[in-house]
């Protein structure tokens, strides 16, 4: 037998057909650079800045005379387009766009990856116990979740958010930028898990009646050791597609409390602030809006995209 013929017969395990599967998938692999440039945007805006010599607070249109007019807009066309300000500068500051845009993405995306990332741990530790112990504990955590389920969920990120801040800051203080972004991480955490808790108790309700689970039973394994070793690995479809959805809709939800203003305040660059001083300008100057807008859909419709891909390389029978 050749050794063609021998690579033709090895066999490949279900992480490399997976591997292959989604190699294959043209959509799946240009979202995955996507998303993984804006990673490294948001890894290396300080970097971009030095390189580029802006910086997202000053305020360069109240320094220096010539850049807006006498209403507050850019005196150049297509808001401030220049080889300076390579994305133009803000209305009635004239910060500029570039650096507030690359570290607006810095702000979002740390924010929405740590409460991804603390929304996957306690969905996975909560839906699995509930799965796999079941009987009342699996009642009580049932109910937990359907009690947090019933809150709705965007007016509960308003409501909860200042309820928040004030538990840390004296009234009448400003609230420090740092205790912002833990309690927009908090909230997102607290009111964000759920879904995925629900989804894996289910799974795990099936999986534990299945043979090899109770074949380590037999073998007397610990029930820590059948989670890790037996449920664990059948649940990182569930787990990775829910997480690759559920990042950019953390993007969207902490954009969106900062544009009404329960979120990150001025001067801290963030995405949610831009579209929120955006809303004044459109009229006078769609161009500021118009680089944080394209951004935006940009992302979530590569992360968007990425989650599908990720489902169909695990799961080859779905068809999307």
């Amino acid at each position: 037998m050749t050794t063609v013929e021998q690579a033709a017969l090895t066999g490949r395990s279900p992480g490399e057909l997976t591997w292959r599967r989604f190699r294959r998938d043209r959509a799946g692999v240009a979202s995955a650079v996507v998303v993984a440039f804006f990673f490294l945007v948001a890894l290396a805006a300080p970097l971009i800045s030095a390189v580029y010599g802006k910086d997202p607070t000053t305020t360069y249109g109240l320094d220096e005379p010539g850049l807006l007019n006498t209403y507050g807009y850019p005196v150049a066309p297509n808001g401030g387009i220049s080889g300076r300000f390579w994305f133009g500068i803000e209305p009635t500051l004239g910060r500029d766009v570039l650096t507030q845009l690359v570290h607006g993405i810095r702000t979002s995306l740390l924010i929405a990856t740590a409460a991804t990332v603390l929304c996957v741990l306690t969905g996975v530790a909560i839906g699995v116990t509930a799965g796999y112990a079941g009987g009342r504990t699996d009642y009580l955590l049932g109910r937990f979740i359907d009690l947090l389920l019933a809150f709705p969920s965007q007016l509960s990120f308003i409501a909860f958010t200042p309820v928040v801040y004030a538990l840390f800051v004296t009234p009448g203080k400003e609230t420090p930028t740092y205790l912002r972004v833990v309690t927009l991480i908090l909230v997102l955490w607290v009111l964000g898990w759920m879904g995925l808790a629900r989804l894996l108790r289910g799974q795990v309700l099936s999986l534990r009646e299945r043979e090899f689970v109770e074949a380590a039973k037999v073998t007397g394994a610990s029930p820590w050791r059948i989670i890790t070793r037996e449920l664990l690995p059948n649940l990182w479809t569930p787990i990775l597609v829910q997480a690759t959805l559920m990042l950019p809709s953390m993007v969207t939800i902490e954009a969106g409390l900062s544009f009404i203003g329960v979120g990150i305040l001025e001067p801290t660059p963030d995405w949610g602030r831009m579209f929120a001083n955006g809303a004044h300008y459109y009229e006078s100057d769609i161009t500021y809006i118009f680089f944080p807008g394209v951004a935006m859909i940009v992302f979530v419709v590569a992360f968007n995209l990425l989650g599908d891909s990720v489902r169909d390389a695990f799961d080859p029978r779905t068809t999307r």
